[in-house]
């Protein structure tokens, strides 16, 4: 026997669940270390069910690499977070290593969901949450 590692296939239903979350942003992993020979990627479904976002929170040293599947979402960064960028299924987004954001579903009635990759890991550090009216156009369901 060899120690030759081989295409590893998660098939849907069996994701990664124990991997780290902010708040109303759900992370499952489908590539990653917690569960796969992968060393330097995190790969998975993110989701915010209708009308929820997420915890201010950063990737730390990660590059975050993030495709809009299904859904509309909204990206709050900056001072205050009072920048952000809308994204409709079929566009992706680049958010850089330590940026602070928000990602939320600007939906009351879909869900928001996205595939993320991540190098090298999925890092999540949450920050103090903000109030919801500080978050220009965000209701909640």
């Amino acid at each position: 026997m060899t120690d030759k590692t081989v295409p590893v296939v998660t098939r849907a239903g069996h994701l990664y669940e124990g991997t780290a979350n902010s708040g109303g942003a759900h992370r499952a992993s489908g590539v990653s270390p917690q569960h796969t020979p992968a060393t330097r990627i995190w790969f998975g479904r993110v989701s915010n069910e209708p009308g929820f976002r997420s915890l201010p929170h950063h990737h730390g040293e990660a590059e975050t690499g993030g495709y809009v599947l299904a859904g509309s979402g909204r990206i709050y960064f900056g001072d205050g977070y009072r920048e952000w960028l809308d994204m409709t299924a079929g566009d992706f987004v680049f958010v850089p290593p330590f940026m602070p954001h928000v990602e939320a579903n600007m939906s009351t009635t879909e869900e928001l969901v996205w595939l993320t990759a991540r190098t090298p890991d999925n890092i999540v550090v949450n920050l103090p949450d903000v109030p919801d009216d500080t978050l220009d156009g965000f209701r909640r369901a």
